[in-house]
């Protein structure tokens, strides 16, 4: 059975106006500001893809509250403004990007290659600033059902922040993607050595009023730990689920599918369980107890169909 049908693309949520966040610097969309005490580099991102409009809803909301650092620097971004400004409450899903995916994009060949894409021009744009980040966030929103995850990469520093933020509470450490680097895996922020840290939180469904609400709860927490803000660490979470992606599959056809329908968040008991087929190929899963880390029902060749992962607490 073929999980295809397309999930609720009511938008229940509005796009934030971002004018007065557009000439903050002289980056549009960057917002910077910068205590006179030394500290770290703070920033965090929304609008990646310029339909996830619940991680700009957090940030304006953040700057209208006029939150200044006490020491180091803070900084907000909105990321993809040119597809931002082409969502369409009545077609949501076509707004993710213009050419291509803003977070597929920040591998140093694609940022220094000959390819040209309205992306890759933000990105490259973007990138001396974020050489200057040394804690961020970037805030998503997810299409297809499933329960909000933090996601850290590969490094144990970001895997530490991920578990004191603890919201949400299930923290997957995974490897990407192979269709392109994700802002959270470049340069320093993914390098094996050193202390530059980067987490990418999916906080639920895209254009729903709870996700706004979770998106809300990470920023700050995060901010809690950040160092930049006068205000107490946050409280430590009674229980985090924890678990490492250990194979990513990408479809390689476009007749890819589950032969049920399928939940992020969904532990699958039974190592062997057939989950679906892409043309011939059968995929299984690996181990008992198999975390499925957000599955995407229409995933076409080179799209990332599903994550599987093992549990670890």
């Amino acid at each position: 059975m073929k999980a295809t049908s397309l999930p609720d693309l009511t938008v229940r949520i509005a796009m934030p106006d971002l004018r007065s966040w557009l000439g903050g610097t002289n980056l549009p969309g960057v917002m910077s500001f910068t205590a006179s005490a030394p500290g770290p580099h703070v920033a965090l991102v929304a609008l990646m893809h310029g339909n996830e409009i619940a991680g700009a809803i957090v940030l304006d909301g953040l700057l209208r509250q006029q939150l200044r650092p006490v020491r180091g620097r803070l900084s907000f971004v909105f990321a993809n403004l040119l597809a931002a400004s082409r969502f369409d409450p009545t077609d949501p899903t076509a707004s993710r990007f213009v050419e291509e995916d803003l977070n597929r994009v920040w591998a140093i060949e694609a940022l220094e290659g000959p390819r040209r894409s309205a992306e890759l021009r933000r990105a490259r744009e973007l990138r001396p600033f974020f050489d200057t980040v040394d804690t961020l966030l970037d805030l998503h929103s997810m299409l297809w059902p499933s329960d909000p995850l933090l996601l850290c990469g590969q490094t144990d520093r970001a895997l530490r922040l991920a578990l004191a933020i603890a919201a949400p509470p299930l923290v997957v450490a995974d490897q990407g993607h192979a269709a392109g680097r994700r802002l959270m895996d470049y340069g320093r922020f993914g390098a094996a050595t050193g202390d530059a840290t980067a987490l990418l939180v999916e906080g639920g469904a895209h254009w729903q009023a709870s996700t706004v609400e979770s998106l809300a709860t990470t920023a700050d927490r995060f901010l809690g730990l950040s160092g930049v803000l006068d205000r107490a660490p946050p409280a430590p979470a009674p229980a985090v689920r924890q678990a490492r992606v250990t194979m990513t599959v990408t479809a390689r056809t476009d007749d890819f599918a589950f032969l049920q329908p399928v939940r992020g968040g969904d532990v699958v008991p039974r190592r062997n369980t057939l989950l679906a087929l892409d043309g011939d190929e059968e995929i299984r899963t690996p181990y008992d107890h198999c975390l499925l880390v957000m599955p995407s029902p229409r995933a076409r060749a080179g799209q990332t169909a599903v994550r599987l992962a093992r549990l670890e607490v």
